[in-house]
């Protein structure tokens, strides 16, 4: 039996191909469930593809930050950990995990300037959000430093080099 898809994708800006971004997101969500030992048979997680306008309306409305950004992410759950540095509680049942939002603007904008490859800076921002979602975090300092381990042994895992390593501050 083939996988349920784990992406719903919901495509705004046609400069975003829905297969490939489907693709791409898809082994990027699978790797981080899997290295969190999380099925992803009956997950779903919804991706918006669109722009530096529609991201910044969403920034606006939901963290009152009227500028755009290049990924959000919505949890179904709050799996957060109340200690800091401490495991999120991982989902038990499958569901939606929640929903994320890519725009292209800021996504091609930075892996230029940062001198990265499309594809790889989308898979970071990508495993980035997964564990949003899951209830990871970088506020306080040792969430932010396992958040950061975690997304760069997962990287490792997808043949990405270490966002972090260059220098790149964490994606919002």
């Amino acid at each position: 039996m083939a996988d349920l898809p784990l992406i719903d994708p919901v495509i705004e800006d046609a400069r975003w191909n829905e297969d490939h971004l489907t693709a791409l997101a898809e082994r990027a969500a699978r790797a981080t469930l899997a290295h969190l030992g999380l099925q992803a048979d009956g997950c779903e997680i919804a991706c918006l593809a669109c722009d530096d306008a529609r991201i910044a309306a969403l920034n606006t409305e939901f963290r009152g930050k009227a500028q755009p950004t290049n990924v959000l992410s919505w949890p179904t759950w709050d799996l957060s950990a109340e200690e800091d540095g401490g495991a999120p509680d991982l989902p038990e049942q499958d569901d939606s995990l929640g929903d994320i939002a890519l725009s292209y603007d800021t996504c091609a904008r930075e892996a230029a300037e940062q001198g990265k490859e499309f594809d790889a800076h989308l898979m970071h921002l990508i495993v980035h959000s997964v564990l949003h979602l899951l209830g990871y975090d970088h506020i306080r300092d040792k969430d932010a430093a396992l958040m950061e381990e975690t997304e760069v042994a997962i990287l490792a895992q997808l043949g990405v080099a270490d966002p972090y390593e260059t220098g790149a501050e964490m994606p919002l």
